[in-house]
């Protein structure tokens, strides 16, 4: 593993998310009965992972749902937010809430910073990464404020995503580098936002982190696919929700074969959508990539073959290794299937 970087970066601008706040006093009650997350276990300060789902239990709409004064706030892309407004207007009925898109809001996330307090705005933990990457999002818009590290004279450094992740073992594979986050040239409300996502998508992918559009698509994938239920982002236990009955039996049953594992390829991994092939099978799908680092959807039962096998696995022209996300708590199949 890279030895720790003790750096920072400032908040990256996240160009592609928009805003649907629900407020009311109901609001909190029809969400609850609808979503994949349970809301009486989401605190103040925090944001986590969530979804409303198709009867059928796939994923319509994943979104990041966190708290504001008298309501909620659910981040999403910004292609899905107009939809999903008129979609949780629907269901809403005559329950005592008002739902607004926010299409213009100011949406940046950092991770180990120490300059937020330079920041006008909301600052959430995100829930989805671990406590020691102090992974953070920012709602609203930045001050045009220098940030501490400018004033002091400091320069930007590169940061090792490698360094966020959690001990070494058998996943120590799981590890990206992050180039420095270059910053937005501008004045007013852009300034001192990185203009570049790279770093961000690298983060995501060094923990395994999948975003629908990104990583899968919507209306394909189940939670379990996802990893959804690894990361906080769906509630066994608070009753029911639109798509509970199958989520649960997938759960129970421990059916889920899909999931979203690391990929790490011995070149610079093909575009997003590329087809993981083994042995002249599918075995899954490219999703997020940064350099020789991605994230795959895959069938774990078929990856488990080709690893038994020796057979390798390639994206492309490129031989890449598939490995489990460093927080998840599954494993690979000790049977695999081979339908």
């Amino acid at each position: 593993m890279e030895a720790p970087v003790q750096s920072t970066i400032e908040p990256i601008r996240l160009n592609d998310r928009a805003l649907v706040l629900v407020t009311g006093e109901e609001a909190e009650k029809f969400l609850q009965a609808i979503i994949t997350t349970d809301l009486d276990d989401l605190k103040q300060g925090e944001l986590k992972p969530g979804a409303l789902l198709t009867p059928q239990g796939k994923i319509l709409f994943d979104f990041l749902i966190s708290r504001i004064e008298g309501g909620l706030r659910f981040d999403l892309p910004r292609d899905q937010a107009a939809d999903f407004a008129k979609r949780l207007t629907l269901y809403k009925l005559r329950s005592k809430a008002e739902i607004s898109l926010q299409n213009e809001s100011y949406i940046s996330v950092s991770w180990r910073n120490d300059s937020e307090a330079s920041y006008n705005d909301s600052i959430i933990y995100d829930r989805r990464f671990p406590d020691e990457a102090k992974v953070l999002r920012h709602y609203g818009s930045p001050s045009p404020l220098p940030s501490p590290r400018k004033e002091r004279g400091e320069r930007d450094m590169d940061v090792s995503a490698s360094s966020f992740l959690p001990g070494a073992g058998e996943k120590e594979e799981a590890t990206v580098s992050v180039p420095p986050s270059p910053r937005l040239r501008g004045e007013g409300k852009g300034e001192g936002l990185a203009a570049d996502e790279t770093a961000w998508t690298a983060l995501r992918i060094a923990h395994g982190v999948a975003e629908g559009g990104h990583d899968f698509a919507l209306s394909d994938a189940f939670p379990h696919d996802v990893n959804l239920d690894q990361t906080g982002g769906v509630s066994f236990r608070k009753g029911c929700f639109i798509g509970q009955e199958v989520v649960s039996r997938m759960q129970h049953r421990g059916t889920a074969r899909r999931r979203v594992l690391i990929a790490t390829g011995d070149a610079e991994l093909p575009g997003t959508g590329t087809p993981i092939m083994a042995g002249g099978r599918e075995v899954g799908t490219l999703g997020s990539v940064s350099g020789n680092k991605g994230l795959a959807l895959a069938r774990i039962d078929r990856v488990k073959d080709a690893m038994d096998a020796g057979t390798p696995i390639l994206a492309g022209d490129v031989t890449v290794t598939l490995a489990i996300p460093p927080a998840a708590r599954f494993g690979f199949p000790e049977t695999s299937e081979t339908a």
